[in-house]
């Protein structure tokens, strides 16, 4: 068999499970169960070989671990195409949801975003931040493609060379927090079908957590920020009065004195323009809040889970987006990217998520969500103070070491009641949000961070180190407003 029959092979597969799946989401036909596991299946035996190192190893464990688990239990076989097609809903996000990025991509959205950011990105506190929103908006419809889009724009200026740090820390972050809030994403769809939520019940706690990460991520760094800013002030300071030094002691001639006057002042409007019209791309603003406000729409009005309701904006928007723009090419060539690079880049994800979730529905089946609860119940606090600091640690200690946060996510959305440990819905759901979201900058393992590393030639533990402080901050932090809420 050729690599390329294969890779057809492989996407038809994908595409069967993602058409399977909606179909049980509209019909609720029992017999589909059966077929979305056993297709769930044959997408990990077909994919695991294209993996290596820790995906490979974790994906193996995750399957040999929930096979001994079912069989330990002795589960009947509808249990096990019942457990092998828990996060099917991932795979059918990743199969529409990059849709949404097309037209983000549109040559003047980003000519209009790089003079947005040569002019307006003056200070190394402005650059940080701008960078962080950036990263955080983008990131919330494109995912991972959010990040080499922003990193081009960010080092269109040379000055941005010596702040690789800072930048990478608020690229990191910036894609963090866009994992707390976006519908586009496998955490949001793993949250809001577990525990039967609606997005838009979410989005105001969420929103508000956004910020707490951007005001922490500041907050963390500030110190470094203000001396860069500073240093930056000194040095422009020095050259100004060099040159003022250079212009007085140079002989010039009253007509040239008064030529030089006036292309001065010329080239001074002709700047301030400039920068007057190097505002944010209206067009790309437009198109991001109208895709979001009709997610929030369709959410209202049709009564289906948000992962179809997502996959039908996907299909449908973009396309009206990029017609009205006279941008079909454009859309064209992004749905075919997609197909042919995209989505085999998402295969290590589809595979590991897949396996994650067999092995979540085999602990299920162990009665592990009756376990934690009575543990926790022994320490001197309340249960829900408990629980949420056991939910945080967890999440953001084995992230620390490579282990996925879809993968205790998935165990604990699935397995915990969270009546039990007397927490709301909507408490739970910004619990574990927030604890994969502060967990991704950390994670060795993640995506961004190995993303990253090719972009900043450095390591990925030289890249996570420093957001080490920003998710033990971010972590009390998320406490506090739990409780708030």
């Amino acid at each position: 068999m050729t690599v390329g029959t294969k890779a057809v092979i492989d996407r038809a597969v994908i595409f069967a499970l993602a058409a399977v799946f909606i179909l049980q989401q509209l019909t609720q036909w029992g017999p589909l169960v059966y077929v979305l596991g056993g297709l769930s299946f044959m997408a990990v035996l077909l994919l695991l070989p294209k993996l290596k190192g820790i995906a490979l190893w974790l994906s193996l464990f995750f399957m040999a671990g929930g096979v001994v688990l079912m069989l330990a239990q002795q589960a009947a076989a509808a249990y096990w195409f019942k457990a092998a097609s828990m996060n099917a809903t991932l795979v059918t996000l990743f199969v529409f949801a990059p849709l949404f990025g097309i037209p983000v991509r549109l040559p003047d959205y980003v000519a209009a975003l790089k003079r947005f950011y040569e002019t307006r990105m003056r200070s190394t506190t402005a650059l940080f931040i701008g960078t962080q929103l950036m990263t955080h908006i983008m990131g919330g419809f494109i995912n991972v493609g959010s990040i080499p889009v922003v990193y081009h724009l960010v080092f269109v200026k040379p000055r941005s060379g010596h702040l690789s740090g800072l930048l990478a820390n608020a690229l990191n972050r910036g894609f963090g927090g866009a994992i707390c809030w976006s519908p586009y994403f496998a955490a949001m769809a793993l949250v809001t079908s577990a525990l039967k939520l609606n997005w838009s019940a979410l989005l105001p706690y969420l929103i508000g957590l956004s910020l707490i990460s951007l005001l922490v991520s500041l907050a963390v760094d500030f110190k470094q920020l203000r001396a860069k800013d500073e240093a930056s002030e000194l040095a422009a300071s020095q050259t100004d009065e060099l040159s003022q030094e250079v212009v007085e002691v140079t002989t010039v001639a009253p007509s040239t004195k008064a030529t030089q006057a006036i292309e001065n002042q010329r080239g001074q409007s002709m700047e301030k323009e400039h920068e007057r019209r190097a505002s944010f791309p209206m067009g790309l603003a437009i198109y991001l809040l109208c895709a979001t406000a009709a997610i929030l729409l369709l959410e209202q009005l049709i009564e289906l889970p948000m992962v179809l309701i997502t996959c039908m904006g996907a299909v449908v928007f973009p396309l009206l987006w990029c017609l009205a723009k006279g941008a079909l090419p454009t859309f064209r060539q992004g749905l075919k990217n997609h197909l042919t690079v995209t989505l085999p880049a998402l295969q290590k994800e589809i595979t590991l998520f897949l396996a994650a979730g067999f092995f979540s529905g085999s602990i299920g089946a162990t009665g592990f969500g009756n376990v934690i609860p009575s543990l926790l119940g022994h320490m001197p606090l309340p249960i829900a103070w408990s629980f949420s600091i056991f939910t945080i640690v967890m999440i953001a200690a084995t992230s620390l070491i490579g282990l996925h946060p879809i993968v205790l996510v998935t165990i604990l959305a699935t397995s915990i009641d969270p009546a039990v440990v007397q927490i709301s819905p909507i408490y739970f759901a910004v619990l574990l949000l927030g604890s994969w979201g502060l967990s991704n900058p950390i994670s060795p393992a993640s995506a961004v961070n190995n993303l990253l590393a090719g972009l900043f030639n450095k390591s990925v533990f030289e890249l996570a180190r420093p957001n080490y402080r920003f998710a033990a901050v971010m972590g009390l932090a998320l406490l506090l407003y739990l409780m708030m809420i």
